[in-house]
């Protein structure tokens, strides 16, 4: 009896994991589209760093916690400007309408990137890490097209340790520890960018595979499933000085129903924002956050579930900070990803 609970409770918990939230969610996506397009490396003229942390379901013991580094670049990059916007003239908008008016899309150039991510639910953890390539291709006089690959690794670590035992002195379980498996894993991105708009099609962990925990007295076997996110955004002005920014990401991971976020980003002259998103049958979510100078920007998002877990929880709490470094014409803004 205390192994059949025992093998039912680890299955059962590893099955929600592969289920559910194989892939963490990200309600500032839009602050840090590389996180789930390997594409955009590259897009900026200079080094773009992301660090975030996201504590999912505070209250709820064991809930996701996920926390995730980025780094990506470009090669051959040449960017043409006829003035740096560091700087605010007075009585003008150095990044109103007619900055954009006069945007013309990059020449052909090459992206590079690396991301690290560790996310936790309960006993399971999962640990990632990438190195992204990508190609950036002028189509058109104000349009890019560019496609990266992502390859690397996912550790899949299974702590028995949290599991609970009907028996908890059974010689069965006597040895139980932490329990690894290693895969390789594989990532592909599109993405389609002009002044003022942007789509992307992307597939994560694109090759399934059966992933296992085995030691002396433990044995589960499950399945990871391909992710497959569409991407899109648009950005139109309300005055002078406020940008307007509706976005959605739509998630494709079979068997699961299809996933839906809307996001709605207002910013004034590039220097604060304020934000809203919504996530299908899930969530609703309040965004702030600043670019403090033309180096160092910080996003937070809170979440509140509209599910029933609304009885249980007090919310989620997102954290993105980012750095822009080798930042040469100033930009307080990115030119491609806003």
């Amino acid at each position: 009896m205390t192994k059949r609970f025992f093998s039912a409770t680890v299955f059962l918990a590893f099955g929600l994991l592969a289920a559910a939230q194989q892939r963490p969610h990200y309600t500032q996506y839009i602050l840090n589209n590389y996180i789930i397009n390997p594409a955009v490396a590259g897009i900026e003229q200079y080094v773009d760093i992301k660090a975030s942390h996201r504590h999912q379901w505070v209250g709820i013991q064991d809930a996701p916690v996920t926390t995730y580094f980025t780094i990506h670049g470009s090669i051959g990059k040449d960017d043409y400007r006829e003035n740096p916007t560091s700087f605010t003239p007075e009585g003008g908008n150095p990044r109103g309408k007619a900055y954009w008016q006069d945007y013309t899309a990059p020449k052909p150039h090459h992206g590079w990137g690396a991301t690290i991510i560790n996310d936790r639910t309960g006993p399971l953890n999962r640990f990632s890490m990438y190195g992204t390539y990508a190609y950036h291709l002028g189509i058109g006089p104000r349009t890019s097209l560019s496609a990266g690959v992502s390859a690397g690794f996912t550790r899949n670590g299974l702590n028995a340790g949290k599991l609970i035992f009907d028996n908890p002195i059974d010689p069965s379980v006597a040895g139980r520890g932490i329990v690894n498996t290693m895969r390789p894993d594989v990532n592909l991105g599109l993405w389609l960018y002009s002044a003022n708009y942007f789509l992307g099609l992307s597939a994560l962990q694109i090759v399934p595979q059966g992933l296992e925990f085995s030691n002396n007295t433990l044995r589960v076997a499950q399945k990871s499933y391909p992710h497959v996110f569409l991407t899109s955004g648009y950005k139109f002005y309300a005055g002078e000085d406020v940008t307007i920014i509706p976005s959605a990401v739509v998630r494709f991971v079979n068997p699961l129903p299809l996933g839906v976020d809307v996001n709605l980003k207002a910013m004034y002259r590039d220097r604060v924002w304020l934000g809203a998103s919504y996530r299908h049958a899930d969530g609703v979510a309040g965004m702030v956050g600043i670019n403090v100078s033309n180096t160092f920007n910080i996003g937070y998002a809170y979440d509140f579930s509209t599910s029933r877990l609304q009885n249980f929880t007090r919310g989620t709490h997102e954290v993105v900070v980012g750095f822009m470094i080798g930042n040469r014409w100033g930009d307080m803004c990115p030119r491609n990803l806003w």
